[in-house]
């Protein structure tokens, strides 16, 4: 599947929609199809609010796979990227008590796979259909 959405948050819900759609219609489980809706709304809306900071000028590109295996999804955006490294952790104080922030945790907690790549605009996550283990 691709999709290239404009910067706001219907087309990216519809994107979603879709995807999940696709991945229920493959038989993933109440959790994976979960784990992979939590990470993929996450995803999209940062790529729209921090990556293309709501300019509707700017797109985000999103290829998703979907197998009896697994769920495999790319997403880019147009902004300047950003240093993974230097996102700091809300688990830790003071950011704990702050009210957004978690965003990536999320992402990197319920994917198999994460990797953040063209300095942070881009991100490809997998989600594997038994949920466990860590994939390339």
């Amino acid at each position: 599947m691709h999709f290239d959405i404009p910067s706001d948050y219907e087309s990216g819900t519809r994107v979603l929609d879709e995807i999940i759609r696709a991945a229920e219609n493959s038989g993933y489980d109440a959790d994976s199809v979960f784990a992979v809706k939590l990470a993929l709304d996450e995803a999209i809306i940062n790529a729209i609010k921090h990556g293309n900071k709501l300019d509707p000028s700017k797109r985000v590109r999103i290829d998703a796979r979907v197998t009896p295996t697994r769920v495999e999804i790319e997403i880019e955006d147009q902004g300047c990227g950003f240093d993974r490294k230097k996102i700091p952790d809300p688990r830790k104080a003071p950011n704990v008590e702050k009210s957004s922030g978690r965003g990536i945790l999320l992402i990197e907690s319920y994917m198999n796979r994460v990797q953040w790549k063209h300095g942070g605009r881009c991100l490809r996550m997998v989600k594997l259909r038994n949920g466990r283990g860590k994939v390339k």
